[in-house]
């Protein structure tokens, strides 16, 4: 009987430091060291095979009965303890639904996107239809259609990114111009917004950048009408009426060729200077006996602007990389 005393006195110990254990780690480590395999109550059963009959019986149940009792503690405790923990959490956490709310982050579009929807629905207003294309595209429609020769720099390969087939990323939105010519004849009057690609990357290029093109074609077409439509276009982007004057310049596509340059204040406290914004001219009679249109009968003006270089002088952006880094700072400005 002395046997079965020693068990209940572990047993009585056993569940006395159960009953005060306020830790669920520690109540983890006295079910070890009651039940677990080296435990006080488990290693009891090792000294059964030295008792009588009669007295191992006696032991071995007041064994099991311990472990049984020492088990069910160790259980009720831990629920106590969880169920504790849950409270404490659910308090921490708890939500006062009488405090007024934050409010959502409303979304605003991109400066580039609005940027270019601005520059399309102006001339949209003009009697301009919006054309699309692909902007995968083949030397044909990117290059030889619009009178490029094979010699010039911009068939090379480290100004245009092309495929293993010989296909290309476009690198303006003119093929957008000879599909539809080929497409409609003449007359026509369309701008042709979307991505285009050059192999190009500092302060002021991307690889990947968005232009807005413009082509009218009919029977009496003068560059005094071209001038006067980029004139109205572009006091109406900005707002405000703007000195606007052509300059001379050279594209394959167009004969005569002019730059764009209006007036703009740079911000540095100096007189107003003139600033390229575009490039446009004539379409060249090339191009349109390219899409079978009679060059004789029909005459044309075509033009084109980066809608980036547009946004940077709308909103007094200095650095292209900006509306690329998706900096939220940046573009809640926008909204």
């Amino acid at each position: 009987m002395v046997a079965v005393e020693s068990v209940n006195q572990i047993l009585k110990q056993a569940l006395a430091e159960i009953s005060v254990c306020e830790d669920l780690s520690m109540l983890d480590g006295l079910r070890v060291r009651y039940l677990g395999k080296k435990g006080e109550i488990t290693s009891l059963s090792r000294s059964l095979g030295s008792m009588e009959h009669e007295q191992r019986k006696a032991f071995g149940q007041a064994v099991n009965r311990a472990k049984g009792e020492v088990a069910q503690a160790v259980t009720a405790r831990r629920q106590d303890l969880e169920s504790v923990e849950l409270n404490i959490r659910l308090a921490a956490e708890s939500i006062d639904v009488t405090l007024p709310g934050r409010g959502q982050q409303r979304g605003g579009l991109h400066p580039v996107t609005y940027t270019l929807q601005r520059m399309t629905e102006i001339f949209s207003r003009l009697g301009y239809d919006v054309a699309t294309g692909p902007e995968v595209e083949d030397d044909y429609y990117n290059f030889e259609s619009l009178n490029f020769p094979p010699h010039h720099p911009a068939r090379a390969m480290h100004d245009t990114f092309y495929f293993g087939d010989g296909r290309l990323l476009r690198t303006h939105t003119s093929p957008v111009q000879i599909r539809e010519m080929k497409k409609r004849g003449a007359p026509i009057r369309i701008v042709s917004p979307g991505k285009v690609f050059r192999s190009d990357s500092d302060q002021t290029h991307t690889p990947m950048f968005h232009q807005l093109e413009g082509l009218l074609v009919g029977e009496t077409v003068s560059m005094a009408d071209l001038k006067g439509v980029l004139q109205v276009f572009v006091n109406a982007f900005f707002e405000k009426d703007l000195p606007m004057r052509f300059r001379p310049s050279y594209f394959p596509f167009t004969e005569p060729s002019a730059e764009v340059d209006i007036t703009w204040d740079r911000g540095d406290g100096k007189a107003p200077g003139w600033l390229e914004i575009l490039g446009c001219g004539m379409v060249h009679p090339n191009v349109l006996k390219a899409c079978d249109i009679d060059s004789e009968k029909y005459v044309g003006y075509a033009f084109g602007m980066g809608a980036e270089r547009m946004a940077m002088l709308r909103y007094g952006v200095s650095d292209l990389r900006q509306l690329f880094e998706n900096d939220v700072r940046f573009l809640r400005q926008f909204h």
